[in-house]
């Protein structure tokens, strides 16, 4: 008659168990909300924690305890960019801590910030830094190349969000990359137009590189090629080697033959 007991017990213990653990997920719930960080910000982030800015803009982040939590007995609040430490002011670290971005730069587009308890790093929130820009593709460029030389023009093409599409122009009309053994590559960050042993009737002219964004529209760079004669080039280094060579064989063969030639000035002086 001992095993209905021991299942009875087992029973009980299994009903207390699922009782109980709903009980303590739901104590932790309650105590990560009472130790919970959140951050506000101008402008607002979205559903994703993520903030949609501009370069030259300016950010505010404001991390803050919820009301609930004691501020001295989880320590100091702590802000990170990126996992690297950011230095704050004294005064700057209980309650509520505030961290300005300006002004907005290139290197802020991806950033992360995050703000934990310095007692507790899991008590944390993080928003991310979105920085709109445009390609950075203006002004003007001479270029002066020799004739049979190759020609490489280059523009930069970085933007985000990136641009939708890119085009190269020859005097005002689409290149015809055939006809003048073109090539073109395209990663994303620079655009490059190379031609191999250039001639000036196919190759000189005003080229254009544009490039298209649908938040920013068109921008453009002109390149001014001008085509030279081809000059002859000398080995400079191997005509010196040479001279540098003769010249200490000579002076070797000088030193060897010294004692005939000083007996032969001695001859002739008597």
């Amino acid at each position: 008659m001992i095993f209905p007991y021991i299942e009875v017990h087992q029973r009980k213990s299994k009903m207390k168990l699922m009782f109980g653990l709903p009980l303590f997920y739901l104590l932790l719930r309650c105590a990560n909300q009472a130790l919970g960080v959140t951050i506000q910000s101008v402008p607002e982030s979205n559903s994703d924690g993520v903030i949609q800015t501009e370069l030259e803009k300016t950010v505010s982040l404001a991390c803050q305890r919820d009301s609930s939590s004691e501020p001295q007995a989880d320590g100091e609040l702590v802000w990170l960019r990126n996992g690297a430490l950011v230095s704050l002011k004294e005064g700057n670290k209980e309650g509520r801590s505030s961290v300005c971005v300006t002004p907005v730069l290139h290197a802020d587009n991806g950033a992360n910030f995050t703000c934990h308890l310095s007692k507790n790093a899991t008590v944390t929130a993080s928003i991310i830094l979105n920085v709109a820009y445009p390609p950075q593709i203006s002004g003007s460029e001479d270029v002066a190349v020799e004739e049979e030389s190759d020609l490489l023009l280059q523009c930069d093409i970085e933007a985000n969000p990136p641009v939708a599409n890119t085009s190269w122009t020859l005097n005002g009309e689409e290149l015809d990359l055939a006809a003048g053994g073109f090539t073109v590559t395209n990663d994303g960050f620079k655009i490059q137009l190379l031609a191999s042993r250039v001639e000036k009737s196919l190759h000189e002219g005003t080229y254009a590189c544009s490039a298209y964004s649908d938040k920013y529209g068109q921008h453009t760079k002109t390149f001014s090629v001008t085509l030279t004669e081809k000059t002859m080039k000398f080995p400079l280094i191997p005509i010196i080697a040479g001279l540098v060579v003769v010249f200490l064989t000579l002076l070797l063969a000088f030193a060897s033959r010294w004692k005939k030639i000083a007996k032969c000035c001695k001859k002739i002086s008597k």
